[in-house]
């Protein structure tokens, strides 16, 4: 019996220094395996070891923002998938669905999230939002009504922002691809 006590208490100290994986993480070692990224999409991780935290990089081929690069931070907390993973887009951009502070909406971000979904799912709407932006749900209302009432003058105002330029007065970000 004693002996059980001592391997007990040696065994106590290893087991400490291993840090614990919660299920958040195992699933999004998961969804990251079943990943398949067209080639209009780029995944970096700023802390290799980190999977929590990592950044997209969506280059539409067509569309508005055709001809663009668009970075998009991902925060995954350890309640995933039963919480969504928090993501921004870096740059300053006139879409929208984007606020300039980098606010998303996309619906699965939010109130239709179900653990179902994984992280191929949020990178397939946010690629889509830049395919075709939504306008019946604004966060950058003057873009939005800029498109619902005009797309040909939105069109111009989104070459404008991309290529660094001001839209009614408002400066954006350069992310035309190099």
């Amino acid at each position: 019996m004693i002996k059980i006590w001592s391997m007990k208490k040696e065994n106590a100290g290893v087991n400490k220094n291993k840090p614990k994986v919660s299920a958040g993480q195992i699933r999004v070692q998961k969804d990251l395996t079943e990943l398949d990224l067209p080639k209009t999409m780029k995944m970096t991780f700023p802390v290799p070891e980190d999977l929590l935290n990592f950044e997209l990089d969506i280059s539409p081929d067509e569309g508005f923002y055709a001809g663009g690069t668009f970075r998009f931070s991902f925060a995954v907390n350890g309640n995933y998938p039963h919480d969504a993973p928090s993501v921004k887009c870096l740059q300053k951009i006139y879409h929208p669905n984007i606020q300039a502070d980098g606010k998303i909406c996309l619906n699965i971000l939010r109130e239709d999230w179900k653990p179902v979904l994984t992280l191929n799912s949020v990178m397939v709407g946010l690629q889509y939002l830049l395919l075709e932006p939504n306008a019946d749900d604004p966060l950058n209302k003057e873009a939005a009504e800029d498109l619902r009432s005009n797309r040909t003058n939105f069109a111009n105002n989104v070459r404008k922002s991309i290529n660094g330029g001001s839209v009614n007065g408002v400066q954006y970000d350069n992310v035309l691809s190099k």
